[in-house]
């Protein structure tokens, strides 16, 4: 109980942070390295390799949804700590990877038809047909989402080695763990060093929840 008489709630927040920071950087790690596809590849291939792996598609639509809910409050949580030492830097790398991370349903649109298309059985060229026919904001939303979750968690990494609120190395594997991704996505199409790059800013996040559930509650947040 707090002072007034109410219930501190301030372990629980803190445990409830801790639990969700790597929650959505891991889900993210385990779909790149279970897509059936390579981001490179062009539609008639996508969609074939979607249709002819509808179990696995579907995991991967699964942690998406999952990451979906829990990259927000991540990023939020990191940046309720970094916000202190780096505010500027801080509020800079929130800008960006929110709005990112809040495109990625969008984004991830068209794997939703294409997987409930190829489940009904639909001829996979007129699939291709449909999945081709994008809307102008999805080409938008997929640009907002590379460009916010790539600079932006850049930025959070460096906020993090400011703020020494985690051991350096840390805040190193946040740094580089989107450059990574963008290199194993674009690049070299690989899906082990897509699950690495993910995993990087997973282990990164899960040290900041480490580091939260230490922390006292006043420090966590001063109480009223």
């Amino acid at each position: 109980m707090t002072g007034t008489g109410r219930t501190d709630v301030r372990p629980a927040w803190r445990w409830t942070a801790a639990l969700v920071l790597p929650i959505g950087p891991a889900a993210v790690a385990l779909l790149r390295y279970v897509l059936p596809y390579n981001t490179t590849d062009d539609a008639p291939t996508i969609v074939d390799k979607i249709v002819g792996n509808l179990d696995r598609s579907s995991l991967v639509l699964w942690l998406a949804y999952i990451a979906i809910l829990t990259l927000v409050p991540g990023a939020y949580f990191v940046g309720r700590l970094t916000r202190r030492g780096t505010p500027w830097l801080t509020g800079i790398a929130l800008f960006l990877m929110v709005p990112g991370y809040l495109s990625l349903p969008w984004t991830a649109s068209s794997d939703v038809l294409t997987w409930s298309a190829g489940t009904v059985g639909l001829d996979p060229a007129m699939i291709t047909k449909a999945a081709e026919a994008t809307h102008g904001s999805t080409d938008v939303a997929g640009l907002v989402f590379v460009v916010g979750h790539v600079i932006g968690t850049v930025l959070l990494g460096i906020a993090i080695w400011r703020s020494r609120i985690v051991g350096r190395w840390a805040a190193l594997a946040v740094a580089v763990s989107q450059p990574v991704h963008f290199v194993a996505a674009v690049v070299v199409s690989s899906h082990l060093l897509d699950l690495i790059g993910w995993g990087l800013q997973a282990v990164g996040f899960a040290a900041v929840g480490w580091a939260i559930l230490r922390m006292r509650d006043d420090e966590w947040q001063p109480s009223s």
